[in-house]
């Protein structure tokens, strides 16, 4: 492949140059390398990649480059890859291996995928992995990305799934450059970057600015004539290490007077070349950082002879360089950019619809399609960027680029009111509601859940009273699902309702089948187990009957958890192992992704927890594979997976699996849980976080465990309960079932009202309200236990003990219980109980026993690396070794601990049954031997000593 030439040397570029090569000859003898080149705008890293791969060219290596392009909010589905593809396809030394992948016609126009977006888009990034596996195999590659700034969406999918498979293909390095200057906070590309520098086999290098004794040798590298010292000392001082800076500044050091801006600085060059020079510069600036010879000869206007003489200028000029196939590039994007901002609108836009309409005159293409779209836009021809819009999200659609056709399809629905009737594309499908219908399925999959309602609701508000029947239900079964998605359940139940009321059962048909499968699930959503078996077994003879196999997996789903003892049970998971192969069969993905999530959540809620994992393995194997990683069910099967881990102890390979599959919001729940425990910084701020705008039920769910378990941590009971009633209030439904983590809430809440209440003297105003707190707490634990499995119960045995302790104190047989019970598999929890099973073995005199436990804890603790439930174990062993040894004799040991309880002298005598003199002579020893100065000092130091336990028993 031909590299560019600058014409300007490299310079202070020697340790980024020797990484890159000792990276590139790892490739070549080992696994696949990637590096991810990061630096300022003009610092050198085009220059730096333009070296690296002529050096790797010279050494036998194909190099293949590809450039991602700002045109705006623009989607170019796989941009990079097709120009990669496409220089691939133009040499005939890889004819052979090219036909053996069908992903390059696809990508390349020549033979569209018509089928659903998954399996497409899982073809694709199959295909385009085999594809460079085979080319590395032929011969050493070397893929460079430019720009990956202004990726697409689906460019950045397929570059994350490239990178995430554990190693790239023998033989084969990636280059990727972006812009870090250009990376504001809510930039698309931060995530894929953090995300990608944890993978194995990727490494970040930084473009450093050139030191100010490199930009000197820069400068003279760059003027033969002899510069004044002066001179080239105003152009360092300004060039900042600037690489592409110095150059234009030297450049320009014959001008008077230069200018202070960089675009002003870029427009001296230009205004210097002749004037047809500078029309075909403009003209090109207009069609993007690249053009083709072809294309830019017909949008400029100009005779061969001429068009080649004013290149030859503008490329002498180091404005231009020559590239494969015959194509033309600014050197550098910042001069494309000055170039272009100094147009004049009216320039601008009959430039952009001279290439909008040569574009359409070549006929259709992958690429153009986009391109079009936007030079119809900023040439402000609507009626051409509507139906260019239009195009553009059908192309997307065949490649499996969910968010590009969400754009294109809600840039066609803004113009569509400002287009008249008769210049709008006609044909099926092409009206406000069904490409609204079509938009809202775009957002689901890339994985924007409220704009998909948002959408839908515009369908619903578009559809009159004399539309359709079919597709008024249509919209109303798809907002209902879109709402069960953003956890609005009344009011799915009631669309659905609505849909399946619009159309009959009779005959049959599919639109039928699918409004009542969404019943089926709003329904049961609701409480209404009632309505959702009876509709689902109606439903399911209609899908058998008429062949409707997706609908028919769909909903065998749903009845596997309505019927029998659900999905927790064999025959529930038999069922479900069936929905999944009949949705596999029927290539619809997004059931087959809640088949599997059905499976590994039923493993998990029979207390399965290690049996779940190849379900969630498989089942986010194919939403990564298909690019549906962020929608509903995926997000939960990577929840799920970290909660396994996390409930099983294995919490490094937890955070490991976390970093390098990072999610968003809830879905590193598990991680937020050990960071707790581990007495982690920022654990509360990062809780809280999850509870803000726009509602998020599983967001609320993870920061309400959160911060219920952080206040009980932290000592504070009124908190903690007022957190888990805040979080029980926000996770009830409409029907006022509460969710099922409210027996977690009011367990973890109890055992901060049980910390208090043992800390208070009994009978006072604050230990009654307590008691009054775990009453309800222990109800709410109760009543949301019913009907779950083994985590369920554990928690309940667990909120049962708290309860205990913090009415009448600590109860060894309720704490042995609620430790057999999270014997199912919580390392974490079962340790945390068997601390409170030893604390209560030591309250009542069993101390062989209790640091026996305590020991144990200490064990697993240590393990886990949670250092404030080791320091706890530790306590309470101290405490135990220096009960064994007390000071005190057995009668004064009774007296400490009614003196714990408040009682007076005389109380005292009359509990024990000694005269009140006796009491105080008690009383007066233990003062002596404990060196306190009072009553309450001497319960202190008591305390302290291990000579009472945390919590004492109450008598009386």
């Amino acid at each position: 492949m031909s590299q560019r030439s600058f014409g300007s040397p490299l310079i202070g570029r020697d340790d980024e140059l020797g990484r890159l090569a000792a990276l590139l000859e790892r490739a070549r003898n080992g696994s696949g390398q990637a590096v991810l080149v990061a630096g300022d705008a003009g610092v050198g890293k085009t220059r730096l990649l333009d070296e690296v791969a002529a050096r790797a060219s010279a050494d036998g290596t194909t190099v293949v480059v590809g450039h991602c392009v700002d045109l705006g909010d623009v989607g170019l589905p796989y941009l990079p890859f097709t120009e990669i593809l496409g220089v691939l396809a133009a040499d005939g030394r890889y004819a052979e291996i090219l036909a053996a992948h069908p992903v390059v016609d696809r990508l390349l126009g020549a033979a569209p995928d018509s089928s659903r977006d998954a399996d497409a888009r899982l073809r694709l990034f199959e295909g385009v992995a085999g594809l460079f596996a085979d080319l590395a195999t032929a011969a050493p590659l070397l893929l460079v990305l430019e720009d990956l700034h202004w990726a697409d969406q689906s460019s950045r999918d397929l570059l994350r799934f490239l990178l995430s498979r554990g190693v790239l293909p023998r033989r084969l390095a990636l280059l990727a450059s972006y812009r870090a200057d250009d990376l504001h906070r809510l930039h698309p590309l931060r995530p894929l970057l953090a995300e990608l520098v944890r993978l194995p086999g990727v490494e970040r290098l930084e473009v450093r600015r050139l030191a100010d004794a490199e930009v000197v040798r820069l400068v003279r590298a760059l003027e033969e004539r002899p510069l004044a010292d002066a001179t080239v000392r105003d152009i360092v001082e300004r060039a900042e290490g600037n690489a592409f800076y110095t150059e234009e500044l030297v450049a320009a050091a014959d001008a008077d007077g230069i200018p202070t801006g960089l675009a002003d600085l870029l427009l001296i060059r230009v205004e210097q070349l002749s004037e047809t020079a500078q029309q075909v510069l403009r003209t090109a600036a207009v069609a993007g950082r690249r053009v083709g010879h072809d294309l830019l000869r017909d949008a400029a206007g100009l005779p061969e002879e001429e068009l080649e003489s004013a290149l030859r200028e503008a490329v002498g000029r180091r404005l231009l360089v020559a590239g494969d196939g015959e194509t033309y590039a600014f050197r550098h994007a910042l001069a494309r950019e000055a170039v272009y901002g100094d147009l004049l609108p009216g320039q601008r836009s009959r430039l952009h619809g001279r290439y909008a309409r040569l574009l359409a005159a070549r006929g259709g293409g992958a690429r153009t399609a986009a391109e079009r779209a936007y030079h119809y836009r900023e040439s402000h021809d609507l009626p051409g960027a509507l139906t260019a819009s239009v195009e553009a999200a059908d192309h997307a659609r065949r490649m499996g680029a969910p968010a590009e056709e969400l754009r294109h399809l809600e840039t066609a629905l803004d113009l569509w009111p400002a287009v008249p009737c008769e210049a709008r594309p006609g044909g099926e499908g092409l009206d406000p509601v069904a490409l609204t219908l079509r938009a809202s399925a775009a957002a689901v999959h890339s994985g924007d859940a409220h704009r998909a309602v948002s959408l839908t609701r515009a369908a619903l508000a578009g559809t009159g009273q004399d539309a359709d029947p079919e597709l008024a239900a249509r919209v109303r079964y798809t907002l209902a699902g879109n709402l069960m998605t953003v956890d609005n359940l009344a009011a799915a139940f009631a669309y659905s309702s609505e849909a399946l009321a619009m159309i009959p059962a009779e005959p049959p048909s599919r639109t039928w089948v699918w409004a009542a499968a969404t019943h089926v699930m709003a329904a049961r959503q609701i409480g209404d187990d009632a309505t959702a078996l009876r509709v689902a077994r109606q439903a399911l003879a209609v899908a058998e009957r008429i062949g409707a196999t997706a609908a028919r997996a769909d909903l065998m789903i749903s009845l596997a958890r309505l019927e029998g003892g659900g999905r927790r049970t064999r025959e529930g998971r038999d069922r479900l192992r069936e929905a999944r192969e009949l949705a596999r069969s029927a290539g619809d993905t997004p059931v087959e992704m809640r088949a599997l999530f059905s499976l590994a959540i039923g493993c998990f809620e029979s207390g399965e927890l290690r049996e779940c994992l190849p379900w969630l393995t498989e089942g986010l194997d194919r939403a990564r594979r298909s690019g549906l990683l962020s929608s509903p069910h995926a997000l939960e099967m990577r929840y799920l997976r970290l909660l396994v881990l996390y409930t099983l102890g294995q919490w490094d390979e937890c955070v490991r699996v976390a970093r390098a599959d990072p999610a968003p919001g809830f879905a590193e729940g598990p991680v937020l849980y050990i960071a707790l425990a581990r007495g982690e910084q920022a654990v509360v701020a990062r809780a809280t976080a999850l509870l803000g705008e726009p509602f998020d039920w599983m967001g609320t769910f993870v920061g309400g465990i959160a911060l219920t378990d952080a206040a009980a941590l932290r000592g504070d009971p009124e908190e903690a309960v007022a957190r888990a009633r805040e979080a029980v209030t926000a996770l009830t439904d409409e029907s006022g079932r509460a969710p099922h983590v409210t027996v977690r809430l009011a367990a973890l809440a109890l055992a901060a009202v049980a910390d208090g209440a043992a800390a208070e003297r009994r009978g006072d105003a604050s230990a009654d309200r307590r008691r009054d707190a775990a009453g309800e707490l222990l109800e709410l634990a109760r009543g949301a236990a019913a009907g779950q499995g083994p985590e369920g119960q554990a928690w309940l045995a667990r909120a049962e003990a708290e309860w205990s302790r913090a009415g009448s104190g600590p109860d060894p047989a309720a704490w042995e219980k609620a430790l057999a019970a999270f014997g199912y598999g919580d390392v974490y929890e079962a340790a945390r109980v068997r601390l409170r099973y030893a604390e209560a073995l030591a309250a009542v005199g069993r101390s062989a026993e209790a640091e026996g436990q305590a020991r144990a804890v200490r064990e697993t603790a240590v393990a886990l690396g949670a250092a404030p439930l080791r320091e706890r174990a530790d306590a309470l062993l101290r405490r135990s070794a220096r009960a064994s040894v007390s000071p005190l004799t057995a009668r004064e040991q009774e007296v400490l601990g009614l003196l714990a309880l408040g009682r007076s002298n005389r109380q005292i005598g009359e509990e024990l049954y000694i005269t009140g003199k006796t009491a105080s002579v008690h009383v007066s020893n233990i003062l002596a031997k404990l060196g306190a100065a009072s009553r309450t000092e001497a319960v202190a130091i008591a305390y302290r000593e291990g000579l009472l336990s945390p919590e004492p028993t109450a008598r009386g």
